[in-house]
């Protein structure tokens, strides 16, 4: 049959068809084409700048990225770019600490498990810092890098002829990408932005994280689990990651939600942004031994899983230290050391006393549909679990870990050994100078104002109560346990 025209209607549906086919390859292989992730040789800077998964669906474009704090530094809080929010890099590399590049149809930019565990340390101002992998980024502002994002797409200047002028100082992209960044990707980017912005809405009514803290979980349960938004506020200290093999069975996170190793790896992953098929293909290499070829989040867990804690670095009063092992015996050892009676155990709330609302947050709802999540995957969870207090968790490289509780609430081991009544009630978070002698990171100078975000512990989720611990022990007492917890 023809067509007015005379054209033959089965050769004008196979030239369609043929068009359809050309266009989507076309647009395949521009947005959805993934190419295989960097291979890092070492496992520690696998786990620095690897990908966990999270570019497909969280991931900035990498140029439009890379431009933003040029174009829009006054939404950051000092000059040096995303090294203002506490975020490390190291000279050889292309990316910062904490950040993957992956092709996804074009390269983006994703996030990944040492955004939240690499620390900054610097023992005297004219220091040259040490970044210390898998340890609790007690300098990185997490939340700050989020709302940078979002203010940069709420900016009218979030255009592509103004992205594409500085992307230009950059690089030059072909014609076919210039089109594609001016009617796609900068449009796409700026709109998936902003509903970022409206889906994390709830934050606005809670305190915020500052400097080296998160909220790890409400953003799960009312994100990827569905959850009601509720009132409860989840705003915790980062945690270490390192010999977490021996506590497998055990319990982790600051509630012990979960006692499985993989699964915490995992979940860790979903909540950054990895998606529930990359998740299987990932699982689906995790017996394999040969790195290359490995699953990514198995050579996290074994890098964490084997991984010493940093060993203290400055001199250490030997004869201070010995006298202060049998207190840390009496007073520490029962909940803390590898052969304690409650090592990695949930001490209840009552008991320990510590502010409560981090524990009120994960609820017996988020645990279920938890468990849930990963029905028909080979990588199901069944591990998540409630629980009524906090992990004692050990005290390995406690010296590189302030500030100190669940919460983040005191600066030092000394004010942590005071009670709560003598604590600091308000400090700032963020500056890497370390204080020796109170045994934390200095949290009360013009320096820390300048760097760091302050904390004032009467806000809700804040308060610096509880573990009352050692406040009781004597001045000379307090001197020999700190000088001795420097070398755990």
């Amino acid at each position: 049959m023809r067509v007015p025209g005379g054209i033959d209607r089965r050769r004008l549906l196979v030239a369609i068809g043929g068009l359809l086919v050309v266009a989507g390859v076309f647009v395949w292989t521009q947005f959805f084409r993934e190419q295989p992730a960097p291979f890092f040789t070492s496992d520690e800077e696998h786990f620095l700048y690897g990908s966990v998964g999270t570019e497909a669906e969280q991931g900035i474009p990498y140029w439009i990225w890379l431009v933003l704090p040029r174009v829009f530094p006054e939404y950051l809080p000092g000059p040096g770019g995303y090294a203002s929010i506490g975020v490390l890099a190291r000279d050889g590399h292309e990316m910062p600490i904490g950040l993957s590049k992956v092709t996804v149809g074009f390269p983006r930019v994703g996030i990944n498990c040492a955004m939240c565990h690499a620390a900054s340390f610097r023992a005297h101002a004219d220091d040259i810092p040490t970044i210390y992998p898998a340890a609790a980024s007690h300098q990185t502002g997490e939340q700050e890098y989020l709302r940078f994002l979002i203010r940069c797409a709420e900016d009218p200047r979030f255009t592509a002829s103004t992205l594409l002028a500085e992307i230009a100082k950059n690089t030059r992209l072909s014609a076919v990408d210039r089109l594609l960044y001016r009617f796609a990707i900068v449009p796409g980017t700026r709109r998936a932005l902003l509903r970022l912005r409206d889906q994390d809405a709830w934050m606005h009514a809670r305190p915020d994280w500052g400097r080296g803290r998160i909220d790890p979980f409400n953003p799960v349960k009312f994100g990827i689990l569905r959850q009601p938004v509720d009132q409860t506020i989840g705003n915790s200290d980062m945690m270490p990651l390192w010999n977490l093999a021996r506590r497998d069975g055990t319990a982790y996170h600051w509630d012990g939600l979960s006692t499985s190793l993989r699964e915490v790896v995992q979940s860790s992953a979903l909540g950054d942004g990895a998606t529930r098929r990359w998740m299987e293909r990932d699982f689906a290499k995790w017996d394999q031994t040969d790195p290359r070829r490995m699953s990514s989040l198995r050579r996290v867990m074994n890098y964490i899983g084997q991984l010493d804690a940093p060993r203290y670095p400055l001199p250490v009063d030997k004869t201070l230290a010995d006298a202060g092992a049998p207190i840390y015996v009496t007073h520490c050892a029962e909940c803390h050391a590898p052969e304690g009676k409650r090592f990695g155990a949930v001490i209840p709330l009552e008991e320990i006393g510590t502010d409560r609302h981090r524990l009120d947050m994960w609820t017996d709802g988020a645990v279920s549909a938890y468990n849930q999540y990963g029905n028909g995957y080979s990588w199901r969870f069944t591990g998540f679990r409630k629980t009524n207090g906090y992990t004692s968790v050990p005290l390995d490289g406690i010296w590189l870990t302030a500030p100190y509780l669940h919460n983040g609430s005191v600066p030092t081991l000394a004010a942590l050994l005071e009670p709560a009544e003598r604590r600091p009630r308000q400090f700032w978070r963020g500056l890497d100078l370390f204080d020796a002698e109170h045994v934390g990171f200095v949290s009360d100078t013009a320096d820390a104002r300048r760097v760091g975000t302050p904390f004032d512990v009467s806000q809700p989720g804040n308060s610096n109560v509880g573990h009352t611990y050692g406040t009781t022990l004597g001045p000379d007492e307090k001197r020999a346990l700190l000088e001795y917890l420097k070398t755990l």
